[in-house]
């Protein structure tokens, strides 16, 4: 794929700057904005701009009703198609360019776009794993109320809002997350180096938002915890991040209220259960694809590091 992409773009070093650009930043003679940066309307970089937009702005921005499993994952695909242009983007020469002479320039520039990059790599395996619990206690679960086992369905109960509670927790590692890329953003001596980070912590910051929007809206879902302890939990750290209303599937069944439905109610319920395993199944499919291009990402990064 990196070979392809290099290709596919190689004319686009030969734009120059416009007539009337001046700059207050001292440049060397060999970095010229037409050798570093593709500019404004190459391909990759308008892609990566409408994405990040796309997210921001129309999907972040959803009405609470209008916050379902579909929605999720379709917030989480539109995650993926982001990191896959950043992905591309890295690849080009003249980004590598620009970020090893970044790196040169400023203070270990690529580690700590890295790091970053790692602790997203980290939490959204742990909440592979998260998932996994919760789809494999959720189906146990449904086992125990068609049995009418109210002693099992209290425990697979209290071990949901257990998960849930996790799930939640995750949001905290992302405290730093993009402040530190801000920073190198702002030594870099170049405006192309300036103009690349920019952009990379744009994804950054979008990144953390969707799995704000996530880890948050499962873990106040009634489906996995008590109303008393929705929102509740995730310490001290993220009293700064905004958690927001559970998932609207996830609101339809409550295990602890359970006990006092009818016969024809518990069918009705068993039914939305159903619905509700494979909407965890769907999110888990589309997580498991974004935690891929995360990989990815910052695989090229160490690339651009280590080539």
């Amino acid at each position: 794929m990196a070979h392809k992409m290099v290709t596919s773009f190689r004319r686009s070093v030969s734009f120059t700057n416009p007539p009337s650009y001046i700059s207050s930043k001292p440049r060397k003679a060999l970095h010229v904005r037409s050798t570093s940066l593709p500019c404004r309307s190459h391909p990759i970089i308008s892609q990566l701009r409408d994405g990040i937009s796309e997210l921001t702005n129309s999907w972040s921005a959803a009405e609470s009703g209008s916050r379902t499993s579909a929605w999720l994952c379709d917030g989480l695909r539109r995650l993926k198609a982001v990191h896959e242009s950043l992905d591309d983007l890295l690849h080009l020469p003249q980004t590598r360019e620009s970020l090893r002479r970044g790196a040169g320039e400023c203070s270990n520039l690529i580690e700590k776009l890295l790091e970053d990059f790692l602790r997203f790599v980290d939490v959204y395996g742990m909440f592979q794993t998260l998932v996994l619990r919760l789809k494999e206690e959720y189906s146990a679960s449904q086992i125990a109320v068609r049995r009418k086992d109210d002693l099992k369905v209290a425990a697979h109960s209290k071990n949901l809002s257990k998960i849930a509670k996790e799930i939640g927790k995750l949001c905290s590692n992302f405290i730093s997350v993009g402040k530190l890329s801000t920073t190198a953003a702002a030594e870099a001596p170049y405006d192309d180096e300036a103009e690349l980070v920019d952009i990379i912590n744009d994804v950054l910051n979008v990144t953390v938002s969707v799995s704000a929007l996530l880890f948050g809206g499962i873990s106040n879902s009634p489906a996995f915890r008590k109303p008393s302890c929705m929102g509740l939990g995730f310490g001290k750290k993220s009293k700064n991040l905004k958690f927001e209303a559970g998932i609207r599937e996830f609101q339809m069944v409550n295990l602890e209220n359970l006990k006092k439905k009818t016969d024809e109610e518990m069918k009705i319920a068993a039914k939305k259960m159903h619905e509700i395993d494979d909407c965890i199944l769907g999110i888990e499919f589309c997580g498991e694809r974004a935690f891929r291009s995360l990989i990815n990402t910052r695989v090229s990064l160490l690339n651009v590091l280590t080539q």
